[in-house]
């Protein structure tokens, strides 16, 4: 019996990870971060920015005792089978995946750690000088964009650490429509 509770409790952590993961998702995919702001709109530019949001959510839930913490790593595998699917879609044959998925996480993980460090010691420049030089990756960001993404970080944040931990154990993170969070 004990097994069975298990494997159910896994189940809807499971379900919550691609949940709040597909919401992260959604969020990054609004046309204002493409137009206005300046991401690049390619395969590459998309994977950061789903990058930033990913890690907005984890970041929220990894400051939470249980669950959060737990629910952190279900987005981060949410993330990385959604990753996984997305390449085989596009064609990546099954040789390559594995690679391709791990330089993914590898390069997330790298991210993930800029960002983390900038936002605990309370530096935007350094913020702004890692969204910078992970969303245009090596080019110059349109001007006053890096300033603009580090805005809409620094509010999101703000956003999701407002928002109780049992509305998030339910699935239910809310980012702020991408233009609110700029101004």
């Amino acid at each position: 019996m004990a097994g069975f509770l298990g494997l159910r409790r896994r189940a809807r952590r499971e379900r919550l990870g691609f949940t709040l993961y597909t919401t992260s998702v959604a969020a990054a995919r609004d046309p204002y971060l493409f137009t206005e702001i300046g991401a690049p709109d390619t395969l590459d530019g998309r994977f950061d920015i789903i990058g930033v949001y990913a890690f907005l959510a984890i970041q929220r839930l990894k400051r939470e005792p249980e669950p959060g913490p737990e629910l952190a790593q279900a987005v981060f595998d949410a993330m990385f089978s959604d990753m996984d699917i997305n390449l085989r879609e596009l064609g990546v044959s099954d040789m390559s995946v594995g690679k391709r998925v791990r330089a993914m996480w590898e390069a997330f993980h790298g991210r993930a750690l800029a960002y983390s460090q900038a936002m605990e010691a309370n530096d935007p420049a350094a913020l702004q000088a890692a969204l910078a030089r992970n969303i245009w990756r090596g080019t110059e960001p349109p001007a006053g964009s890096a300033a603009a993404l580090t805005r809409l970080v620094l509010a999101q944040d703000a956003h999701l650490s407002a928002q109780p931990m049992a509305q998030l154990a339910e699935g239910d993170i809310r980012f702020l429509p991408a233009r609110d969070a700029c101004a």
